[in-house]
């Protein structure tokens, strides 16, 4: 039961986290439309992270609510890949200042949603019947996230030449994140062992398809990756950039904790 939960806590963790840090691009967006689509965006993972977390506190028993798995637990409680905790720019400390690029964001976006199509596809036929309807009605949202993406990925690569350089500048330094997703977990283990949860290894090579077409769509160049640190988000190590998040996330929930809405 335990592996389970802390398996929910992953996809949960994942989606509110993305979701918030895409939600930071409302209001400055590239064009009304786009706003407003990636708003939904951010909605669609939000909604995805509340049903994850009820049934992950169903599960827990006690006081847990979704509420509490959401803003009462510190960032090494988090089970989020670190690459989307990451800032919308590239590599900076935490404190420094930079205007949003929609290159990095849109990057990021591409690569998690071609990775969850596999993901909720596959989790149709988990062993937990909450989770395999979670994924039946979030693989719909996601499909949808993916091509967004994927147009977008398109447009930007092969657009100018200032927005292709700022591009392919985005996915060289967001795709060593990506080692994280095949890197396996004691808990994503037994998770697979109960029949619960996707074996990840199996997703990469369909993974690398999806890709592959659309970076030889968007003219961008693959990374040529060498082995090297894999992050561990997934397992309570986050960077810097994560407690910044939930600082912001959190503060409401945190100033009045007894607070009803």
């Amino acid at each position: 039961m335990r592996a389970t939960t802390d398996y929910l806590l992953h996809l949960a963790d994942n989606a509110v986290v993305l979701g918030q840090r895409n939600a930071e691009w409302c209001g400055h967006g590239p064009a009304l439309e786009e706003d407003i689509a990636l708003a939904n965006v951010s909605l669609d993972l939000i909604g995805q992270a509340r049903l994850l977390y009820q049934e992950a506190a169903r599960q827990w028993g006690g006081e847990a609510t979704e509420d509490r798995l959401a803003y009462f637990r510190d960032a090494p409680e988090f089970r989020n890949y670190t690459l989307l905790e990451l800032p919308h720019h590239g590599p900076l400390v935490g404190y420094a200042q930079s205007g949003l690029d929609y290159g990095t964001t849109i990057v990021r976006q591409c690569l998690y949603s071609a990775l969850m199509v596999l993901v909720w596809e596959a989790l149709q036929d988990s062993r937990d019947a909450a989770l395999a309807a979670i994924a039946a009605k979030s693989l719909k949202e996601v499909r949808y996230h993916l091509r967004h993406a994927r147009d977008w990925l398109v447009r930007l690569g092969d657009g100018t030449e200032e927005s292709r350089t700022r591009t392919q500048a985005a996915l060289d330094h967001l795709m060593p994140y990506t080692a994280e997703f095949w890197a396996p977990s004691p808990w994503e283990s037994d998770a697979v062992a109960a029949g619960v949860a996707v074996d990840m290894a199996r997703l990469k090579p369909h993974w690398d398809l999806l890709v592959d077409d659309a970076l030889a769509e968007a003219t961008l160049t693959r990374p040529d990756l060498r082995n090297g640190h894999v992050p561990q988000g997934k397992n309570g190590l986050h960077s810097e950039h994560l407690s910044y998040l939930l600082g912001e996330m959190q503060g409401l929930a945190r100033t009045h904790p007894e607070a009803q809405w």
